[in-house]
């Protein structure tokens, strides 16, 4: 492709108001937003992954959202995938292709065009390592990781089942760690000219509030239901494990009180929007907006429109 294909990135943290932005962006500039979010694929959960509902959409279409069920396998070169498609299709119709999301790794491994060495999954294994987790900890499946990947879990937190899982999974199907897999793979000049905007808060516990708000209005809409659904229904399915609904486990086994449940939760949460930051900050293209440094919600949104005009401009 001779010309790249312009493209806004609206990253950061969980709770930092990404969709909303998304969508204002998407209307001032006759765009179409594609989620970069690692849950909202699955078209059974709804709450617990915050996806966006038609409201909160504005009549702005949006792809890769709701077309996956839980039992399906899914990778992030099933996404970089499908994302590529939706976004030549998107940029083929004379529209601004919005790419919206928190999953780092979704996110730079699309806009860096990363070439994969194709990985398999194998649901037998993936079982078994994570009846090992349960069993004994995630600790212990982590010193294993440790032990035959120590790259990879130098740059995963022991807590983060889902990547600890993948890892082990990767080697005992493969035979080869995950970064000898990664360091097989190699981005090829990207086909995007991209725009980052990050959305945060400069206090970060601005930030926290904004998410235990955000957990409160969850219990209210039901994220509990769907944690017991998945719960019931597969629980080592890869939606099974992620925050949001893992936390509930304990309680629905009498191990732990609801109260306890909802405490861990928030703090993981924390946790994972700590993540997420540190993810993004490698990131110096970046132009982030901090929303506690604008008195008005339309403010963030000009500064964001006046950064992507002057991208435009160039074009």
């Amino acid at each position: 492709m001779d010309k790249k294909i312009p493209l806004i990135a609206v990253i950061g943290p969980t709770a930092s108001g990404k969709t909303g932005l998304a969508v204002e962006i998407a209307k001032k500039f006759g765009g179409e937003v594609v989620s970069a979010d690692s849950m909202q694929i699955y078209s059974e959960l709804t709450v617990g992954t915050a996806k966006p509902t038609e409201k909160e959409m504005e009549g702005v279409p949006h792809h890769l959202i709701g077309h996956k069920s839980i039992d399906e396998e899914y990778s992030v070169v099933d996404y970089v995938e499908e994302a590529k498609n939706a976004i030549a299709d998107i940029f083929s119709r004379g529209k601004l292709p919005v790419l919206c999301g928190g999953t780092g790794l979704y996110v730079d491994s699309l806009l860096s065009n990363t070439e994969f060495s194709e990985i398999k999954s194998d649901p037998d294994v993936r079982k078994k390592l994570y009846d090992f987790a349960e069993e004994n900890g995630n600790e212990a499946l982590f010193k294993k990781l440790k032990e035959i990947d120590p790259e990879t879990a130098a740059k995963t937190h022991a807590n983060n089942l889902i990547r600890v899982v993948r890892a082990m999974e990767v080697y005992e199907v493969t035979g080869k760690t995950m970064s000898e897999h990664q360091k097989d793979s190699h981005p090829i000049p990207s086909i995007y000219d991209v725009c980052y905007i990050g959305t945060n808060f400069s206090d970060r516990d601005k930030l926290y509030a904004r998410i235990e708000q955000r957990i409160d209005e969850m219990l209210e809409e039901g994220v509990e239901e769907e944690a017991r659904f998945l719960f019931e229904h597969n629980g080592t399915c890869t939606a099974a494990q992620a925050i949001g609904y893992k936390e509930f486990y304990p309680y629905f086994r009498g191990e732990m009180s609801r109260e306890d449940a909802i405490s861990v939760l928030k703090k993981e949460t924390r946790h994972y929007a700590k993540r997420q930051i540190t993810w993004f900050r490698r990131n110096d293209k970046i132009n982030w907006l901090f929303r506690d440094e604008f008195s008005e919600k339309k403010d963030l949104s000009e500064a964001a429109f006046e950064i992507i005009e002057r991208f435009l401009e160039k074009k």
